[in-house]
């Protein structure tokens, strides 16, 4: 059984791809690189398809720059030291316009190339709250439109979306992912990085894992600037 995976080099992508992977998938892991300022994810992407033994990995490149309208995308502040009332509250300036539709369009695309009946998708709704695309009913959604669009759909196979992650806290994601063997020390979170990639502990995703991994009882691996 073949399944595509999102994977964009951090922590909920990686352990969802070692997810399907227990599940019993060949895995073959798909990144995009867009334009991201955090762009080192996508080399980390590499070293994680490699760990985990990937079928195969498929970088895409798709300047979502030229788009622009996130903190991601353009030279807009990534917010900083926010507390976790204040990330819950709205849509942060970290959403970028469109992203998960287009990366499950592509993700799409690439399963049917190969006969793929699923998608994994490291979607989580309670740490991204703010996020519209990372909600139940988006993903259902856009399941209907995979079962209308695709040669697939039409001739009554399909292309499931799998979002194991959905529902759980980082905590409870990081305990998941210690249980799976997932190379943590690969993986990449910070929206801000330093030049030389290094994450910078302030911004709302690294936040959220430190909080996690503390929360988890385990050691997070990586280095942050701030200590």
């Amino acid at each position: 059984m073949k399944a595509v995976v999102l994977a964009s080099g951090g922590l909920d992508s990686t352990v969802t791809a070692a997810i399907a992977k227990r599940d019993g998938f060949a895995i073959h892991l798909l990144t995009i690189s867009y334009g991201q300022r955090h762009r080192v994810e996508v080399e980390r992407a590499r070293q994680i398809a490699r760990a985990l033994g990937a079928a195969d990995h498929l970088v895409l490149d798709v300047d979502l720059r030229r788009i622009g309208g996130s903190a991601l995308t353009t030279d807009q502040p990534v917010p900083k030291d926010r507390s976790e009332a204040e990330r819950g509250k709205d849509i942060p300036p970290t959403y970028v316009p469109a992203r998960n539709t287009i990366f499950l369009s592509l993700a799409l695309a690439y399963a049917e190339t190969l006969g793929a009946s699923v998608i994994y998708f490291g979607a989580n709704v309670l740490d991204y709250s703010g996020y519209p695309d990372c909600r139940p009913e988006y993903l259902r959604a856009f399941e209907q439109v995979a079962r209308l669009g695709t040669r697939a759909g039409v001739l009554g196979t399909g292309v499931e979306v799998r979002a194991p992650l959905l529902q759980m806290a980082k905590a409870e994601i990081i305990r998941t992912g210690a249980s799976l063997g997932v190379p943590f020390h690969l993986t990449h979170s910070c929206y801000d990085p330093a030049p030389d990639g290094i994450a910078c502990g302030r911004c709302d995703s690294c936040r959220i894992r430190r909080e996690g991994f503390r929360a988890a009882g385990v050691v997070d691996p990586i280095s942050y600037v701030d200590m």
